[in-house]
């Protein structure tokens, strides 16, 4: 497990090499961060970010989404994968937004996370990116890395999540989040990581498991 002083170092190193990341997913408004989010499960960005315009012209607000039958943002999202669950859970936490929060989109974890279809890992991304919470969100990029750097030794979301902000300093969790995304997309792939570009293998403990002499 890394130190915080360690924690530190690997996160100046990461905003070193990727000194733009931040929220890939386009959108104009709290409650469009929320559907993009919704709709990159199992989806990559650049995917939601060329059905969205399209869905976002016709229709931006909870009450909009709340009234619109499920089919109809079937058809708009059908490329984005698992489209039947993404659009039950889209339309049901619209409803929820404008019953219980008056068309507001709620501002804590713990509120967004009573929407329907909205978990952990949704709530942390609105919370930091809409709201400037701090928070680190866990998909499976962050998963991969947090393992692979030695952060934990998990294949559960919550495990990581626990290990990482124990580890970075609270001010710090939002910039690590966009960090450690742009490296598993960039460089720290699944299949075949980059370790030669890494700018933090020295301090990877899979890369010193693959280098042991």
């Amino acid at each position: 497990m890394k130190t915080a002083a360690q924690a530190k170092t690997i996160l100046e190193q990461l905003e070193r090499q990727h000194p733009d990341a931040q929220c890939e997913l386009d959108f104009g408004t709290p409650f469009q961060l929320l559907v993009a989010v919704i709709l990159s499960a199992q989806c990559t960005d650049k995917r939601v970010n060329e059905v969205t315009p399209k869905l976002f012209a016709d229709y931006s607000t909870p009450e909009q989404f709340a009234a619109m039958p499920q089919e109809t943002l079937e058809r708009y999202i059908f490329s984005c994968g698992f489209y039947h669950n993404k659009a039950a859970h889209i339309i049901s936490a619209a409803k929820d937004i404008v019953e219980r929060f008056r068309g507001e989109v709620p501002s804590t974890i713990e509120e967004l996370m009573t929407l329907a279809g909205v978990g952990r890992k949704t709530a942390n991304v609105v919370y930091a990116v809409a709201f400037g919470g701090n928070a680190i969100a866990v998909d499976t990029h962050v998963l991969r890395l947090a393992n692979r750097i030695g952060f934990v030794d998990s294949d559960r979301p919550v495990d990581a999540e626990n290990a990482l902000t124990k580890a970075f300093a609270p001010e710090d969790w939002s910039a690590a989040h966009h960090a450690l995304i742009f490296h598993g997309r960039y460089v720290c792939t699944a299949r075949a990581p980059k370790c030669g570009e890494c700018f933090i293998r020295e301090y990877c403990d899979m890369y010193a498991s693959l280098n042991k002499r």
